[in-house]
């Protein structure tokens, strides 16, 4: 890939780079596998011959997997925010992500290689930046309560529908 961002994610995996590229860029239109770099030489993190790194693009957007080792997992400390177009879209990638994974709370589910993302619906944003301050309290009530989020669900409490 020639790198057309002046900063590029770089996420650090344990030997499975090309595997989570593979299933990332499956997910989102506007994604794929650019590069992948085979060592040349014996590191600390495997053998020569081995993947080193993946240069792949998500959704529009370049990043690179290293695999580094053991060393550093994922934390939630950092997360990537999809930003869904309807409850279809939100339910779609919660599905992927989620196996093998976890569901946190709030829209947030971590993968099966522990990256932490957030399935985020546009309207929910615009509900919860809403001009009334009380449609946007009842709307942030209902979404806290979530593990995954339901716009219908969030809709009706922002019009004060039980």
């Amino acid at each position: 890939m020639l790198t057309t961002q002046k900063i590029v994610p770089c996420l650090w995996f344990n030997g499975d780079a090309e595997e989570a590229a593979k299933f990332y860029v499956s997910l989102l239109p506007d994604s794929r596998i650019d590069r992948i770099l085979k060592s040349p030489i014996d590191t600390p993190s495997g053998p020569a011959g081995m993947v080193l790194t993946v240069e792949f693009t998500l959704a529009g957007m370049q990043y690179v997997g290293l695999n580094g080792g053991p060393q550093f997992p994922f934390t939630e400390a950092v997360s990537f925010q999809i930003h869904c177009d309807d409850q279809p879209e939100v339910d779609r990638l919660w599905s992927a992500l989620a196996e093998g994974g976890s569901e946190v709370a709030c829209g947030w589910v971590k993968d099966r290689w522990g990256l932490s993302w957030q399935i985020v619906p546009k309207r929910m944003i615009e509900l919860l930046n809403d001009r009334d301050t009380e449609r946007a309290r009842r709307a942030q009530e209902a979404m806290m309560k979530m593990v995954k989020i339901d716009i219908a669900t969030i809709e009706r409490a922002a019009d004060g529908i039980s």
